[in-house]
């Protein structure tokens, strides 16, 4: 996937408006920052060290039951309505609570003046695969 949720072919010609200058497959592979790569392996060595810390003093099983929680309380979201879904559960569990990122209060969909309030009903039937298209059409 593109950026924008967009599909794209590989056979078909770049579009520069829609995709940005660097949206070749060099870039869809690429992290868009080289500091961006640091970061992420950088969390990721800590991550790995504390599971070890915690595997040495509480044993596996509790690192196993971590995942599993953390693997529930991912999937769980709230139906689709006028209030996103939070998942407070899972950013309490991975201590994420707080973070407080520019994506927490930049571009709010809500803040747009071409939001529609979603429909709840037309959301169900698309989760359930009733019906198809985008659970939220927030644009006209």
């Amino acid at each position: 996937m593109a950026s924008g949720g967009m599909k794209r072919d590989v056979s078909e010609t770049h579009d520069t408006l829609r995709f940005g200058i660097n949206a070749g497959v060099k870039a869809d592979l690429a992290p868009p920052h080289p500091l961006q790569a640091t970061i992420q392996s950088e969390a990721k060595f800590w991550a790995d060290k504390k599971k070890f810390g915690t595997q040495a003093i509480y044993g596996s099983a509790f690192n196993i039951r971590k995942d599993l929680d953390a693997q529930i309380l991912s999937r769980f979201q709230r139906p689709p309505s006028a209030l996103p879904s939070a998942m407070l559960g899972y950013e309490a569990l991975t201590g994420s609570l707080d973070d407080f990122g520019f994506e927490d209060y930049l571009n709010m969909p809500q803040d747009s003046d071409s939001f529609r309030q979603p429909d709840m009903h037309h959301g169900m039937e698309v989760r359930l695969g009733l019906s198809k298209g985008p659970i939220c059409p927030s644009f006209n």
